[in-house]
């Protein structure tokens, strides 16, 4: 089938289970489209061919001694991982190239839990650093580029795994989001991007993480893909069985406070205000009650979440011999988080919890909160750090020094994605808009809503009502 990568993941996944796809063919034909696509985009840095077609061939082995009930959730479905997960025998570089990159012994559980799943794992894809950037551009590997204009940034830190969903490299994917990581590249490449609630998907816990910012969730094309792939992150959930059913009329706040804007005050240019008024016409056509929504931040909210972020980093096993191979921003920011005291950290920590408590409170007095997804249209490759990257100039030997200018760019790019991590809440982005003049033309711009704990199938619901 030549347009396999046309289909719905949905469908691939019946057309799987009941053989009329088998998932050698669909094995190939997506390892075709890598081979054909990828190196302008960069959304692959290592493809595992062999050993997805030794698990595809498999696959098709059990298929011939199983009834399709049988069969597990994703059979035969062909994905891939960022490459800050470990996946077995497969080298993890974590974007750096200050690591010794050497396979990994065994399989994260999330990859674990996909294998069991039925999922064949087509390689890994494009991160920044560490996953600390709202982009996907390292020293080690050609920066991962946005399938709707080859010059822009497919964002971060699920880059690689948002552009090849987008570019019909992989049907979906599953991301990580610590900051905006699976929301911010669904948004600028057109995608729908479900950040589930702190603890909603099992998660081991990690001392790079203190605050528990960082959770699984799917990119995906439409909500019932997304669905999907949530149903198989949470064993027993059935959130596609319900995703279809329409969710009642809702009281939604539209807001474009942000916690970041006395740090780091930021316009929202054209193109972001022009998604939030399609979403709400949207919204309103299904008929939900919108209102104009003022939300106080702390304006501690900014020192304090970058002390979290950053700690990981900061303890990260790195010979002092390699530090300098870190890209500026990393190495400035672990260098800070390693000169501050423990007492630091608690201390960001405790205003943490008191913003989370704080916010949730504000966000009480709606259903659902709006706002766009980004401020800005997906930035140039090589914007972030002030770097060009050209064919023919990639990899950069030096990049620009300017780490607080780098981080303030992204802040002002996504103002509105740290504070739902550090709230745990679920938040999903839709593709409401497109800078062209028909649909579908020009670059993705997105709205984000964010939910009440326990309000992912609220979100996917309405996420399909409104087309997605």
């Amino acid at each position: 089938m030549a347009d396999l990568h046309e289909v719905p993941a949905v469908e691939l996944r019946d057309l799987l289970r009941t053989g009329q796809v088998s998932a050698v063919e669909a094995t190939s034909h997506f390892l075709a489209r890598i081979e054909a696509k990828n190196k302008l985009l960069g959304a692959f840095v290592i493809v595992t061919a062999e050993d997805a077609m030794a698990a595809a061939r498999a696959a098709d082995e059990l298929h011939a001694r199983s009834q399709p009930e049988d069969l597990p959730l994703l059979h035969g479905m062909p994905l891939a991982f960022k490459d800050l997960t470990d996946v077995a025998g497969v080298v993890t570089t974590h974007g750096s190239a200050a690591l010794e990159h050497r396979p990994a012994p065994t399989d994260a559980p999330l990859v674990s839990q996909f294998r069991t799943a039925g999922a064949i794992s087509l390689g890994k894809t494009q991160v920044p650093e560490f996953g600390l950037t709202a982009y996907s551009e390292n020293l080690i590997a050609p920066p991962s580029r946005n399938p709707f204009g080859i010059s822009r940034s497919s964002g971060g830190s699920s880059g690689g795994s948002a552009a090849a969903v987008a570019a019909g490299l992989l049907p979906f994917a599953p991301g990580s989001d610590g900051g905006g990581s699976v929301r911010i590249p669904a948004a600028a490449c057109g995608l729908v991007g479900l950040k589930p609630g702190r603890g909603a998907v099992s998660a081991e816990p990690s001392a790079g993480d203190p605050a528990r910012l960082v959770v699984p969730g799917p990119l995906a094309r439409t909500t019932a893909d997304a669905a999907l792939m949530l149903d198989a992150m949470i064993p027993g959930a059935t959130y596609l069985r319900d995703v279809d059913s329409a969710p009642r009329p809702l009281r939604i706040g539209v807001t474009l406070d942000s916690p970041w804007s006395g740090t780091f005050p930021f316009a929202v240019e054209p193109e972001a205000l022009a998604a939030l008024a399609a979403g709400e016409k949207l919204l309103a056509q299904a008929g939900h009650v919108l209102d104009t929504a003022e939300i106080r931040y702390d304006n501690r909210y900014p020192d304090a979440f970058t002390t979290a972020w950053t700690a990981g980093v900061g303890a990260a096993r790195i010979s002092p011999a390699r530090e300098a191979l870190l890209a500026p921003l990393t190495r400035t920011f672990r260098r800070r988080a390693q000169q501050r005291s423990p007492a630091k950290l608690q201390e960001a920590m405790a205003l943490l919890r008191t913003f989370e408590h704080d916010t949730i409170a504000q966000y009480a007095q709606w259903d659902l909160m709006l706002m766009p997804a980004l401020a800005q249209t997906p930035r140039p490759v090589g914007w972030f750090t002030g770097t060009v990257h050209g064919d023919e100039r990639w990899p950069s030997a030096h990049w620009p020094g300017d780490a607080d200018g780098d981080y303030r760019k992204q802040c002002e790019f996504a103002p509105w994605s740290s504070m739902v991590n550090v709230c745990g809440l679920p938040a999903i982005t839709l593709p409401v808009h497109w800078t062209g003049a028909t649909p579908g033309a020009g670059l993705p711009m997105g709205i984000q809503l964010v939910g009440p704990r326990g309000s992912e199938l609220l979100l996917l619901q309405l996420g399909r009502q409104l087309g997605f």
